[in-house]
């Protein structure tokens, strides 16, 4: 596993990232990063953890949106969404323990 140096809402994160996944996680940052942006910049919301909930909370429902839409198509390849609501679950559960992770070592909340 590498490391690979990244940007959300400014500040710098060190992520662990699996072998061939930089494009995938690369993707993620930029999702995270226009989707906290875009909270911070409407101006209700200053604090950076509360912008990560809030951005977290947008991501779910749009990724549940998604494979509810994705549901409702037969002709989707069965590994192209998650198999049940449970894994939906963990796999956000876990998005939101790396969010965490990464907020509780950041010193410069605003």
């Amino acid at each position: 596993m590498k490391q690979l140096e990244v940007q959300i809402m400014g500040q710098s994160y060190l992520l662990g990232c699996p072998d061939g996944g930089d494009v995938r996680l690369l993707d993620a940052v930029e999702r995270v990063d226009t989707a906290m942006c875009k909270i911070r910049d409407a101006g209700k919301v200053r604090a950076r953890d509360r912008v990560a909930v809030l951005a977290a909370l947008n991501l779910a429902f749009d990724l549940s949106d998604q494979h509810a839409h994705q549901s409702a198509m037969p002709e989707k390849p069965a590994s192209a969404i998650p198999a049940s609501h449970d894994e939906l679950s963990q796999r956000l559960g876990a998005l939101l323990n790396r969010l965490d992770n990464a907020l509780n070592r950041d010193d410069q909340l605003l």
